[in-house]
């Protein structure tokens, strides 16, 4: 059994493999043979030693200002993405309960919700840096709508679908209102608050990159325009990798932190 597991792992790490590892070869080789647009695509090769510079390389060097700087600015983004994740979920996962348990709250909050909602990230901009000028402030309260959202819709979704038949029972052993939702309507909910989490989170690293690209002076966003604009497309595709790659993490995190808290749901499937 163990080594059939070991098996179906590998099996599924060469499938998801497959597909970056052709788009890969493929593009080298383009490269190689002088395919790709000179000075603006740069190859799978040069894209790797610009990133172990950026990484490893000495800092302070006149010429590469990005040399040895990418823990220090994915440090920054994550710091940010952290700050404005958690606050999204404080006040997100108790509003969407209260909005999917009361009506009054639902008829008080949600229309107001539904109508900032459509507002997309960049519209907040000129508001944010107008408000908190150039500091991190201002990123942080973009990571906050961009993840509040998905956050709370998903949750009022949750809370609205718990089976009424666990209610009536929990109220026929004389459970209070607060023992209730404690013990009853946040557990049944966890699912969908959990989906709601991984869309907020992705969300929170779209916001944060598009904050740090006019909003503040580092991070990975701010890399990111930087690079372009001085020309440095590899630096600029590697800093896009690096996105991807802390985005991909610390949804597995969440995945995992998941998979630890609705154990039961496993074991309703067998």
């Amino acid at each position: 059994m163990i080594s059939l597991s070991y098996g179906q792992r590998g099996g599924r790490a060469a499938l998801a493999a497959f597909l970056p590892l052709v788009f890969f070869i493929s593009w080298e080789t383009l490269g190689r043979f002088d395919l790709l647009v000179d000075g603006l695509i740069p190859t799978p090769t040069r894209v790797l030693q610009a990133w172990w510079t950026w990484i490893a390389g000495p800092g302070g060097l006149a010429l590469n200002p990005y040399s040895g700087t990418w823990a220090s600015n994915l440090w920054f983004s994550l710091e940010r993405v952290g700050e404005g994740y958690l606050l999204a979920i404080v006040i997100g996962v108790p509003l969407g309960v209260l909005i999917g348990w009361s009506r009054l709250a639902a008829r008080m909050v949600d229309p107001s919700i539904q109508w900032l909602r459509p507002i997309p990230i960049t519209a907040w901009l000129p508001f944010s840096i107008a408000l908190f000028g150039i500091k991190d402030f201002g990123a942080i309260f973009l990571i906050f709508l961009g993840a509040f959202y998905p956050i709370v819709v998903n949750t009022t979704q949750g809370a609205r679908d718990v089976d009424k038949n666990l209610v009536r029972a929990a109220r026929m052993m004389g459970a209070s209102g607060g023992t209730l939702l404690r013990r009853v309507i946040l557990p049944a909910a966890l699912p969908s608050v959990f989906t709601g989490l991984r869309i907020g989170l992705g969300i929170a690293w779209t916001a944060v990159i598009v904050a740090e690209m006019v909003a503040v002076k580092s991070g990975l966003g701010y890399v990111l325009w930087d690079a372009y604009y001085v020309g440095r497309m590899d630096v600029v595709i590697a800093d896009m990798v690096s996105i991807g790659l802390a985005g991909y993490v610390s949804d597995r995190v969440l995945v995992l932190i998941e998979s630890r808290l609705l154990t039961w749901r496993r074991l309703q499937s067998y």
